[in-house]
């Protein structure tokens, strides 16, 4: 994984493709799916079956954060500029977040999650991916 989604986001689990990743930010609900597959920057290098794995991840996960999390609006980007490695963004966004109706990047400082906000944002979650049978936790 690439040094700075390692340094930046906490480790939630895996799906047959991708890593969960949370983005230690706690001005959003925001998270990362990472394609377990090396030297992969772009969509269309992966294989056709990764690429609708991929799809499917992220539908699976965009459905969990829209139930647990009711947004707004839900954000998905792979942007790539600063981390190459491909990575997509699931972002749960409200009217009133701090950057609405911007995007979240460079918009305001990053706030770190306390333990009790950590712990709550992993329970809210942890329901609804534990019934995906494909998914498993982080030890």
């Amino acid at each position: 994984m690439h040094p700075v989604l390692a340094q930046d986001c906490l480790l939630i689990g895996h799906f047959p493709l991708c890593r969960l990743l949370l983005m230690q930010d706690a001005n959003y609900p925001w998270f990362i799916l990472v394609p377990d597959r090396a030297e992969i920057t772009e969509v269309h290098q992966l294989s056709t079956d990764d690429q609708q794995q991929l799809m499917h991840e992220s539908v699976i996960l965009s459905r969990v954060l829209e139930e647990v999390f009711r947004p707004d609006k839900l954000n998905l980007a792979a942007l790539g500029n600063v981390v190459p490695q491909l990575h997509v963004h699931h972002v749960v966004r409200y009217r009133n977040d701090p950057a609405w109706p911007d995007p979240v990047w460079g918009r305001v400082p990053r706030r770190e999650y306390t333990q009790r906000d950590l712990k709550a944002v992993q329970e809210k979650i942890v329901r609804q991916l534990g019934a995906i049978p494909d998914f498993t936790f982080a030890q």
